[in-house]
């Protein structure tokens, strides 16, 4: 019988349980994928502590993307058994087995393992809806990625590269800038070492940062906006550090803009975004020019000290899940 990770009450991922489970039944049109492999995102912390925009009733199974096989398939077109896949969902991908739609399902790419593919669609795929839906980050423009050694500012790294920016990457250690720099960055800022808007000012020649990249949020998002180029746009993608004050004189001073980043919301309100930005990412995937840095995997039992890690800023780029 297959095993998921339960979440029967909110708190932190040591309240979570490993139980085994019943199969869930195969409904016209659905699939089973056998996951081998489920991606750790900062959302299902945030989900299991009860302090996620989505709050799943309880009991649930976090776990937003996965990997794996398709094993059975009831009337869906287009899916096959054999088929590897990549599993997209809102919550349940920490478990052996999931039954799924096929608008669930992108094809893994051929130069993949399943580890890979459980860790790239989440990072990847916000990476490139902030930046090319968003902020039309065009070649020649420069750069400012934030939280540059987790998973989201790692993908912002090499798609800013593969976009031809010349990329700032901005975090808290020398070892997390050095896998920076191994992905495409230009220029590197540790944060201890001095303010970035400072460093930021001098890479540029003063003339500051065209597109700043923030999943930080807190004091990182509030002096972005004091080294943005005139026309900047400022990416608003998460909150690890809390949420910061934007001051308007300074958005209005500079002709700035501030942007929102939802990448799962964009496309359930638009199926063809999803689908021009899967093709995009694993065009850039099997020609070997993106692929998500893996820093740990480890057993699916061993979901609690790896979402702590995760928690301790303790990864670099993603961190799997593996089921066998």
């Amino acid at each position: 019988m297959p095993r998921a990770v339960i979440c029967r009450e909110l708190g932190p991922p040591e309240s979570l349980t490993l139980e085994t489970v019943s199969s869930a039944p195969l409904a016209a049109g659905q699939v089973r994928v056998a996951i081998r492999a489920a991606g750790i995102n900062f959302p299902d912390i945030l989900m299991v502590a009860g302090e996620y925009q989505l709050k799943p009733p309880l009991p649930f199974t976090p776990g937003m993307e996965a990997a794996g096989e398709v094993i059975e398939v009831s009337g869906a077109d287009g899916v096959s058994i054999g088929d590897r896949v990549i599993v997209k969902a809102r919550h349940g991908c920490y478990t052996d087995e999931m039954v799924v739609m096929p608008d669930q399902l992108s094809p893994l790419p051929e130069n993949f393992d399943y580890a890979q593919g459980a860790a790239f669609l989440a990072a990847h795929g916000t990476a490139y809806h902030a930046l090319v839906d968003r902020a039309r980050l065009r070649a020649g423009e420069t750069l400012l990625v934030h939280g540059a050694g987790g998973g989201v500012g790692l993908a912002a790294v090499e798609l800013g590269k593969v976009l031809g920016a010349t990329v700032i990457a901005a975090a808290s250690s020398e070892e997390k800038l050095a896998v920076a720099k191994q992905r495409g960055a230009d220029h590197v800022i540790l944060y201890a070492s001095e303010p970035f808007r400072d460093a930021v000012k001098r890479i540029t020649g003063g003339q500051g940062a065209d597109v700043i990249f923030d999943p930080v949020g807190g004091e990182i998002f509030e002096q972005s906006l004091r080294c943005m180029a005139w026309g900047a746009r400022v990416l608003v993608v998460g909150f690890t550090g809390g949420i910061g004050l934007a001051r308007t004189n300074l958005v209005l001073i500079k002709g700035a803009s501030v942007l929102g980043v939802r990448a799962g919301e964009a496309v359930r309100k638009n199926p063809a975004l999803g689908v021009a930005r899967m093709k995009a990412l694993d065009a850039l995937a099997v020609e070997g020019r993106i692929s998500p840095n893996i820093s740990h995997r480890l057993p699916l039992a061993e979901f609690a000290p790896a979402m702590r890690l995760l928690i301790e800023r303790k990864a670099i780029g993603r961190m799997v899940l593996e089921t066998r």
